[in-house]
């Protein structure tokens, strides 16, 4: 592991996000925000942009998933050694909480790309000799405690974030907000430059990937003046963030001169959250290289040479036999469900049609609508055997979430002599790309229009996988029917009440399996196969993190 001279040199992009999927082994990621940041990382690296990140090092991590056999969760700490893995740096800061002086270090780890890039990432540690008790355990667990904890930590990553960087000795040119979580960093810029929000707006791009007016965090302005007791810092919050509460995206596009949503449509969506603000649309993508199973990768370095670096090159799919296409889902496929009876004991079988859905245990994600008439799952099986893979954690303080985990063990345990289901605990990075590369068919059923992007049908499609999803996020522009697969429910634009999309939805989940997908799947392998080439050649060499990236080197970078 090497120190920072190599990565200091030249102007950077500093690259703020709360979450960092890197591996399973450092558990500093919650879910799809932080794996995006990984996946921005890895293609940042790939394409030689000179980015740094700054993260928070959560210590204890977000939270080890155990279920009982009632489908009950409970939360481990998920405590790692970032030593294991990271340089300790020399260099100490301190940010101002409660009046106290908190010292912040910092741990480096580098990421190498193959193609000689990389991009350090600095890990923010409040566990310091001489902090006081409570201090040392701002940084220990990802959006972990109360309003008071996440604010602190929302301190640390901001302002300590800010200082860090500077103490390093990086040469910043754009700060990049992942999400309002680090929106504090221009604060610390108002500071820097006179107070003057043209200079900081200049230097500051904002993400938003929340489509829903309560996902955007909001603190009361005591508990700011408490944490924050600069008077004039709390002014400027009241300035910029909001004259009720602090809410730290309105205080992000206030102070970026670029800001941009997830997909087109979450773009019209904040538009409307956020009235009178430019909102672009710059679409996520996901890493091809590590989101594609050992099988896939293989057909594609023979097929497609450079197309890790080059992911458009799978638009040329159809030169691949279909046959090897086949075998290597087989092969994925394969892994997968000696993984889930390994695991379950369930005793899945390799020739059922299998069908995924894997994301965060939450009710607008909807995991149960797929379980809403068991009779007509009961039908459709008859038609062709099929079988589900269920994955996801409730957040500790979702008692929703977690009773829809309990509602799909009944649904198994109902459904026990007839359909093989099963759910796998603990949901990671290692688990995820099992699942989106060895099922068959990708189910996504989001209550419209809450899902900002969703990249897991990505990742499904690089690996030859069937998306069938509501029109939502990114699926709206990766959709053509029963070409790159299926949607279900209204069109996008369709005005019709929640009631009325969710009949709709439902309708078009059970037909659409029952008519179309189950009998495709068992009678006709060719127009199935054909299907899994499209997925690759319509989506996975347009929706790929390094396209992303690129989009924003030139519209919000440069």
């Amino acid at each position: 592991m090497d120190d920072l001279q190599g990565v200091l040199k030249g102007q950077k992009i500093a690259y703020f996000s709360m979450e960092i999927g890197l591996s399973s082994e450092i558990p500093t990621y919650a879910g799809g925000l932080g794996v995006l940041a990984g996946d921005t990382i890895r293609s940042a690296a790939d394409l030689n942009i000179p980015l740094v990140a700054v993260t928070l090092v959560s210590n204890k991590g977000y939270f080890r998933q155990i279920l009982d056999p009632f489908g009950n969760q409970i939360e481990h700490t998920e405590e790692w050694n970032p030593a294991r893995f990271m340089t300790l740096l020399a260099e100490e800061v301190s940010v101002k909480i409660q009046n106290r002086d908190v010292k912040i270090r910092a741990w480096l780890y580098n990421y190498k790309s193959l193609t000689g890039g990389c991009v350090p990432i600095i890990f923010l540690d409040t566990d310091v000799e001489g902090n006081e008790w409570e201090d040392r355990r701002i940084t220990d667990f990802l959006y972990g405690g109360d309003q008071r904890y996440r604010l602190k930590q929302e301190i640390v990553l901001g302002i300590g974030g800010v200082r860090m960087l500077e103490a390093l000795g990086f040469t910043i040119r754009k700060y990049h907000m992942n999400e309002g979580h680090s929106s504090l960093l221009a604060l610390e810029l108002l500071k820097r430059n006179g107070t003057d929000p043209v200079k900081v707006k200049e230097l500051c791009i904002f993400t938003t990937h929340t489509p829903v007016e309560a996902g955007h965090d909001k603190f009361d302005y005591g508990l700011v003046e408490e944490l924050i007791q600069d008077k004039n810092d709390v002014d400027t919050l009241r300035r910029f963030g909001g004259a009720d509460r602090f809410n730290t995206s309105l205080f992000a596009l206030n102070l970026s001169n670029y800001i941009n949503g997830v997909t087109k449509r979450h773009s019209c969506v904040s538009k409307e959250l956020f009235p009178g603000y430019q909102i672009q649309a710059i679409t996520n993508g996901i890493h091809s290289y590590t989101w594609t199973s050992p099988y896939f990768r293989k057909l594609y370095d023979h097929y497609l040479p450079g197309w890790a670096n080059e992911p458009e090159l799978l638009v040329r799919v159809d030169g691949i036999p279909d046959n090897e296409i086949w075998e290597a889902h087989r092969n994925a496929k394969k892994a997968l469900i000696d993984e889930v009876n390994r695991r379950t004991g369930v005793g899945m079988d390799y020739e059922a049609l299998t069908i995924g859905f894997a994301r965060r245990m939450t009710a607008y994600k909807r995991p149960t609508l797929v379980l809403s008439d068991l009779d007509m799952l009961r039908k459709i099986n008859r038609r062709g055997r099929i079988q589900l893979i269920f994955s996801g954690k409730a957040h500790p303080h979702d008692e929703a979430g977690k009773q829809i985990i309990r509602e799909i063990f009944k649904s198994m345990e109902i459904l026990r002599e007839d359909i093989k289901i099963a759910f796998l605990e603990n949901y990671d990075m290692d688990l995820a790309a099992k699942m989106v590369s060895g099922v068959d068919l990708w189910l996504n059923t989001p209550t419209r229009p809450y899902e900002a992007s969703g990249t897991s049908g990505m990742k499904a499609a690089h690996n030859g996988v069937v998306n069938f999803s509501v029109l939502d996020g990114w699926w709206i522009e990766g959709w053509i029917e029963g070409v790159t697969g299926w949607a279900m429910g209204p069109q996008p634009d369709e005005k019709l009440s929640e009631e009325e999309a969710r009949a709709a939805e439902l309708s078009d989940l059970y037909s659409k399996l029952y008519y179309i997908i189950v009998p495709m799947y068992y009678e006709r392998r060719d127009d199935w196969v054909q299907l899994m080439n499209n997925s690759i050649a319509m989506i996975a060499y347009y929706f790929n993190s390094h396209r992303m990236m690129r989009r924003y080197v030139t519209h919000a970078y440069l």
